[in-house]
């Protein structure tokens, strides 16, 4: 028996030492970081584009020609509304925020329940700093229509609310959140939840609320102003905010919150929000499972993206103010050269690098099975091999009993 014992316990030794020297263990299973800007970028597609500003938007110079183009069209054809809007649209983002709320409301006068008039007009007002009656146009444009611009009114209205109570010594100040001014929320993510009865809501209703929310100020910052520190804090706000670990995009909620300090004038502004995106990033790795990604490294790409925005909206603007200058139709130049939304190169890279991580996974599964095979036919071959030659030795020990 003793001879049988330590047959065994050789055949053993022999099998761990194998499945040692394959190396057959978990970690041949490719790990992935969930919180890559890759994956941010996935699931938040345009996002990086609006926060850098590579995105088809005009300059100056066209909407200066878009006055000179439909006074006289909005004079000779006063019944047609898309003059209109278009005129006051110009003025709006001329600065002239005065002569965009009079024309608006003489449009209204001809047609009063039509949404988008009362969608400019509570813009219009909100632009101008009369919150309270750009509220008021905002809620009647949502009732005509809730779910234009993927319910982007809603949350306007919801933001111009929390600007409001966010108010130190009855002003507005940046940031808007500072802990110092004990203020009723510490978020606008935080504001949007309550307002919408979702506090006390399981996790998966309020990612759902948050997600609408994000593309409802994305979509102000397409059809707004797009490097507003406000805009830009508080989708940073909403990207880093989330009750689940693979909903939230914090290196795109850094690069909205260093935006913002780009764009904030004093000092002390700019320090607040890069301290928060410094907070945004902790826990996020360069890759490895225990390096935590400094800031300086993705600050140093987020430069190199708004480089490459920076020059792709220089030659947008030396496009029109050419076709200006041509007195061509530059509406017509724009929509026949801008028609897609262009994309930031690291953007562009998604779709590659899934194709080749599914590439990858495809020959992590081959190389998977081929080892298992190799490694399941050992095993057989030791267990055969070892009860022949345990066999035969029981059978010589018993001879020589």
């Amino acid at each position: 028996m003793f001879r049988e014992y330590h047959l065994i316990m050789r055949c053993r030794l022999l099998l761990a030492l194998m499945i040692v020297s394959l190396g057959i263990s978990p970690a041949l299973a490719c790990l992935w970081d969930m919180d890559t800007l890759l994956m941010e970028l996935k699931r938040f597609p345009s996002a990086l584009e609006l926060i850098t500003g590579k995105f088809r938007r005009h300059s100056p110079e066209f909407y200066q020609w878009r006055i000179q183009d439909r006074l006289p069209k909005h004079a000779e054809h006063p019944e047609r509304l898309r003059y209109r809007d278009d005129l006051a649209v110009a003025y709006d983002k001329t600065g002239q925020s005065e002569k965009a709320i009079e024309l608006a409301l003489d449009t209204h006068g001809l047609k009063p329940d039509r949404y988008e008039t009362l969608a400019n007009l509570g813009t219009f007002y909100i632009h101008a700093g009369q919150f309270e009656k750009g509220i008021e146009y905002i809620d009647k444009a949502i009732a005509i229509n809730p779910n234009a611009h993927f319910g982007r009114e809603i949350y306007q209205r919801l933001l111009v609310q929390y600007l409001m109570e966010m108010k130190h010594e009855g002003k507005i100040k940046l940031p808007v959140y500072l802990p110092q001014r004990s203020p009723p929320y510490n978020s606008f993510a935080a504001f949007v939840l309550e307002q919408q009865n979702l506090k006390g809501a399981d996790s998966d209703q309020q990612v759902e609320e948050l997600k609408k929310a994000q593309k409802g100020v994305l979509g102000m910052m397409r059809f707004g102003k797009h490097d507003a520190p406000v805009l830009l804090e508080a989708l940073g706000d909403l990207l880093v905010h989330s009750y689940e670990p693979d909903e939230d995009a914090k290196q795109l909620a850094t690069r909205a919150y260093l935006k913002a300090s780009y764009e904030a004038k004093d000092p002390e502004v700019q320090k607040v929000y890069r301290d928060r995106a410094v907070a945004a990033i902790q826990n996020q790795t360069d890759g490895s499972a225990d390096t935590q990604l400094p800031l300086k490294d993705l600050e140093a790409e987020f430069k190199k993206e708004l480089a490459e925005a920076n020059k792709w909206y220089e030659e947008l603007v030396a496009d029109e103010k050419r076709w200006i200058a041509e007195g061509v139709d530059v509406d017509a130049k724009f929509r026949e050269k801008y028609y897609e939304d262009p994309v930031l190169e690291s953007a562009q890279v998604t779709d590659s690098i899934n194709a080749d991580q599914r590439g990858t996974s495809f020959l992590h599964r081959g190389i998977s099975i081929a080892v298992f095979l190799l490694f399941a036919g050992t095993i057989c071959a030791v267990v055969i091999f070892g009860k022949r030659f345990l066999s035969r030795r029981l059978k010589a020990d018993s001879t020589n009993v």
